[in-house]
């Protein structure tokens, strides 16, 4: 049973406590096209048990949640393709929304309008580049080098067992996005070796993009001793000059006092997870599993400049990501690290993309 609203309230969003070096071998191809397809079936439901009052949330927070995320290659050994990812988020609780934005977001169609409705707002740089970094003139058939600097706002609405999101990102691509700069700087101060190739990157472009994606979580099983599996699976799709594409997939957590999230946060494009999050109780972890299958008919970071020639490639249609990692959450506080398989994007590329993901939460 749900608990009474006046009474069970959480102080952060105002949700109800229940819410609350290069490797060589060949790739492997996985059976996605069925998944993709099951998973967008709008048929999908998802179940959520009764939450004792021993689970319900820790609930001392008011002002929102702070999101830091880093994303790069070396934690895979390598130097290439999508090399980094930083992005900085702060989501804003359902408590200290305006009326007016509560409002707007109960009008937005594809959301269910009996949830709490919270803000999103993040700034975030991408960078990617050729197989060979030494070489001053990168080869034509591998991947260009590209930045993207962008920031994005949306609104998210969670019911308990579903979350909607809506965002929209505006951001620019080419020597504006500071990709070359930072990553000189960088490099520099690590002593690893600077990257020859910038001056034939991407030119600059302004870029505008809207995603939209849904997520589901259903408990499959309640062991003793607070031990939790739930299964989180997704779909979304994305419409814009950075990305055009459609997506589905699953996550599978595993842990003692599971918090209340969607597993860990990622940047775009891959498993959506979740900023927000709400702790069962001072310390908890898990460990998670997961896959996302997107079929794209955009890329401008392999497709080259929308409106003028520049340097590309043949892309994928058809491009999966595959995960694993963990997540500890000591109070205020979720630490998670990911680490991502990436089949490859373009006709050239023959090896996967490897990376991994680290991010830290902070409830105020």
């Amino acid at each position: 049973m749900i608990p009474d609203i006046d009474q069970g309230r959480n102080a952060v969003t105002g949700a109800n406590p229940r819410w609350s070096g290069r490797r060589k071998g060949s790739v492997r191809h996985w059976p996605l096209l069925p998944l993709l397809l099951g998973l967008l079936s709008p048929s999908i439901q998802a179940t959520s048990p009764e939450t004792p009052e021993a689970e319900q949330p820790w609930t001392e927070l008011e002002r929102g949640i702070l999101v830091l995320e880093y994303e790069n290659d070396l934690f895979a050994g390598e130097d290439r393709y999508y090399t980094s990812g930083v992005r900085a988020s702060w989501i804003t609780p359902s408590a200290r929304q305006p009326g007016v934005l509560r409002n707007v977001g109960r009008l937005i169609p594809f959301f269910p309008g009996q949830g709490d409705i919270n803000t999103y707002w993040s700034i975030g740089q991408n960078m990617f580049t050729s197989e060979d970094i030494e070489a001053p003139v990168p080869d034509p058939d591998q991947r260009p080098y590209a930045g993207w600097l962008y920031a994005s706002g949306g609104l998210a609405e969670e019911t308990g067992d579903r979350l909607d999101r809506l965002q929209l990102t505006l951001g620019i691509v080419g020597p504006a996005s500071l990709a070359k700069e930072t990553q000189e700087a960088v490099h520099g101060i690590t002593g690893a070796p600077i990257p020859q190739g910038w001056d034939h990157q991407l030119q600059d472009e302004v870029t505008l993009m809207v995603s939209y994606e849904r997520q589901w979580r259903s408990l499959i099983k309640t062991p003793d001793h607070d031990w939790r599996i739930d299964v989180t699976p997704h779909w979304g799709g994305t419409l814009g000059t950075p990305y055009t594409l459609v997506n589905a997939g699953f996550t599978v957590r595993l842990g003692q006092d599971l918090p209340h999230d969607y597993g860990p946060p990622r940047i775009q494009p891959a498993l959506p997870g979740s900023g927000l999050f709400i702790p069962r109780s001072d310390r908890g972890w898990y460990l998670f599993a997961g896959m996302d299958a997107r079929l794209v008919a955009w890329n401008v970071f392999l497709d080259g400049n929308t409106w003028r020639d520049s340097p590309s490639v043949e892309r994928r249609a058809l491009v999966a990501d595959a995960q694993v990692g963990g997540v500890l959450s000591l109070g205020r506080m979720r630490l998670a690290y990911t680490h991502v398989f990436r089949t490859p994007e373009f006709k050239n590329q023959i090896e996967r993309d490897d990376f991994g993901a680290v991010s830290v939460s902070w409830l105020f």
